[in-house]
Parts: C-alpha cells; structure tokens; sequence
C-alpha cells in the first residue's frame, strides 16, 4: 500500500494515522517483513493489522543464478500468472543493479524479443512490482551487496501501463518506503510518444531509455511493429522534450543484429538522427532467442562489425558503449525474459 492508503485505513479502524509510516518504514526496512516486536504500536492495531495483512502476493517459483553471478527470479502472482525479474552484479563487489517487469508478457510484438511469443495479458498493478523490487533487494543483501539502481526493463511496456508504474516508482525513490531514490531508476520504452509526454509532464527525477534500434523508419518497422506509427524523428523529438524537462541526457538503446542494422552506413544514418543531441548511444548485443513470430533466426553480429558500428559512432562525435551483456546461460539477457511456468 502507499503511505497515503494505510494511513487512511489506520484512520477508519479508529487510530492515529500516523503510524503508518512506522510500519511502512519496518516493512521496507526488512525487505518485505514487518519487525513487528520493535514497532510501539497500540496492540489493538497490531493485532488489525495482523489480521488483515498476510505476507506478500507474489511467491518465489524458481531461482536461477547465472556463470555470471545474474541471478533471475520467476515470481507467481496472486492469480497464478508468472513473471520474471532479474539482479545484476554491478563492477563494484558491494553493488547490484536490478530488472523489474511492468505487464505479464509484452503487446509490442518486436520481433527479436522473447517476452513478445506469450502475448499481452495484463498490466501489472503497482503492488506487484514493488514486489519484484524488494525479492531482488533480499537477493541482493544474500549475495553481500546493496541494490543501487532498478530498470524497468523487463516484460512489457512500462508506458503503456503508466499509472502503475509511476505509483510504484514512488513508493520505492520515496525516502520513507523503499529510499532507493529517484535518479537510481530508469524506465524504459520502445518509443510510445504520448506515454514520452506524460511522463514528461509528471516532472519526475528519473531517467528515460528509449529503444530505438534502426535509425530509418522502415527498418525499424520490421523489427518493432510501433514503429508504423511513431517515426524515429517523433521519438526522438519526444526524447528532447523529456530531457529539456529534466536535464538528464536520454540512453538510446540500440540492439546489434547481424545483416539487419548493423551497417557502417546504418551506423553514420544513427549518428545523423542523433546529430548534436546530447544523448547517449547503448549498444546491446544481440542474446539468440530461437526463431522470431515472422520466422526469422537473428544471430548476433561479429566482434569486428560491432566495433567498426561503435568506432562509427563515436568518429562522428556520438556517445556510445557496449552494454554487457548479463546471464544469457539462464534466459536472463535482454531481449530473453518471457512468462513460464517453473520446472
């Protein structure tokens, strides 16, 4: 629940709603348990709230953990719908980064993506990723580290599911609750303009990715079908207005497949969109997912084609990197999350 939620129930049940915050406060504290033995609350109200909250929805159905040390959780929900989170280890030995989903699988149908086969069945409610945040969180503290920033990254599209998603953005920056911070998250979209502006609009301390992954507009509509009806121009002018807004250089993301968009040519067209923006290039290579819905078997580009894009790039003054790649042995990269029942 949000603070402003059950410090309102606290308040019909007869008492102060200001010891909401304290359970709140225990509740994140500990990951997603309440130390109730250390809370001074009435024992009328423990004993209501006992009562009335069980642990949390979402059950533990597998865990994997990755040659690399990615560890990736499939959570099933209340209604027995499963999705998939994942923890990254960060360079730094004390630090991780973290994968949540927004949607039970994806209605965006980009042909490279794994999460796209199930089909679209149903947003996530913020509770439900707030979720996903505290299992990696205790993750995390299991493997020595501290979760210091979380991507919305994972199934779905986080614009297409706004509210949720910004309701469960507060609650985890929000220093009272989950303290992780505003600038520690980055959602990330496949280029839906009016969700660009709404979340524009919201004034939010938070970072935008936006997957580009062809810099010409036919090319890109055969790889991500919503790109028929936003072009590259109208993301990327979305893109500016968003980090007018904030300041805060958009990532573009872009994923390397072979004899598809990873041309010198296609590299000098990318680098002639982006033009004098200051935004940052983030290169992904491509993480095999088996045959795509339109039958074709993408496959990773070689060493030298990837560093003859980047060396591209960057000689007509575009910031770029290489993403690394993380627990593609368990499913677990980019590009490979999709809704499964446990083995």
């Amino acid at each position: 629940m949000s603070l402003e939620s059950l410090a309102a129930r606290i308040g019909d049940w007869g008492f102060k709603p200001s010891h909401a915050a304290r359970v709140l406060r225990s509740y994140y504290a500990a990951d997603g348990n309440v130390a109730w033995d250390e809370l001074r609350l009435p024992a009328a109200l423990k004993e209501r709230l006992l009562a009335e909250f069980e642990g949390g929805s979402a059950k533990l159905a597998q865990r994997q953990v990755s040659e690399d040390g990615t560890t990736k959780l499939l959570l099933r929900l209340a209604d027995g719908r499963t999705v998939e989170s994942v923890l990254m280890p960060d360079f730094r030995a004390d630090r991780a980064a973290g994968c949540v989903s927004s949607q039970v699988g994806c209605a965006m149908g980009c042909d490279f993506c794994a999460t796209t086969r199930s089909g679209f069945e149903r947003n996530l409610m913020a509770d439900e990723i707030v979720e996903q945040f505290l299992a990696l969180r205790r993750e995390a503290g299991v493997a020595g580290r501290k979760l210091q920033t979380i991507v919305f990254m994972g199934m779905g599209e986080p614009l297409l599911n706004l509210d949720q998603v910004v309701e469960a953005v507060h609650r985890l920056a929000d220093n009272r609750l989950g303290a992780l911070g505003w600038r520690q998250i980055t959602v990330s979209t496949v280029g839906i303009v009016p969700g660009i502006d709404a979340l524009t609009e919201l004034g939010l301390n938070i970072h935008l990715a936006v997957s580009l992954h062809a810099p010409d507009d036919a090319t890109r509509a055969r790889l991500i079908p919503m790109g028929r009806r936003y072009s590259v121009a109208e993301i990327l002018a979305a893109a500016d207005r968003f980090q007018a807004r904030r300041g805060r250089p958009v990532t573009v993301q872009y994923c390397l497949l072979s004899g598809v968009n990873d041309s010198v040519e296609q590299a000098r067209e990318l680098a002639g969109v982006i033009g004098s923006r200051r935004m940052h290039v983030n290169l992904l290579r491509y993480n095999p997912t088996g045959l795509s819905l339109r039958g074709v078997d993408y496959a990773p580009v070689p060493e030298a084609v990837a560093e003859g894009f980047v060396a591209e790039l960057r000689a007509r003054g575009v910031v770029a990197h290489f993403r690394r790649s993380r627990g593609p042995d368990i499913d677990a990269a980019c590009g490979q999350l999709r809704e499964r029942s446990a083995a």
